[in-house]
């Protein structure tokens, strides 16, 4: 995770420094509508655009590793239950393997 913070920072940096190395008021057309704006706007708002895209694509992986995790704990806390249910069948510990050390 830091070094995905790093690297996005490294580029908001690049980016930045682009954007203050070229100024200037430049026309953005959209469809129908169009505006003057300075170039570092444009520049910073497509950056901020690109990364919020970025993270509303990984957050469906996200998720579904959050719930195969809790489906992985949820199928350990079973397996743990079922140990501690055969142990009490039992009587008592396992008995050891032949030439196991105890």
């Amino acid at each position: 995770m830091k070094a995905v913070l790093f690297v996005l920072v490294v580029l908001l940096a690049m980016v930045a420094a682009f954007a203050v190395q070229n100024p200037g008021v430049i026309v953005v057309r959209f469809l129908t509508i169009s505006g003057a704006t300075s170039l570092l706007a444009v520049i910073v708002l497509s950056f901020a655009a690109g990364v919020l895209a970025a993270g509303l694509a990984g957050l469906s992986g996200f998720f579904r590793r959050r719930s195969e995790a809790a489906a992985s704990a949820r199928r350990v806390r079973e397996l743990e239950a079922e140990v501690a249910n055969l142990k009490g069948k039992s009587g008592g510990p396992a008995p050891s393997l032949p030439g196991a050390t105890p």
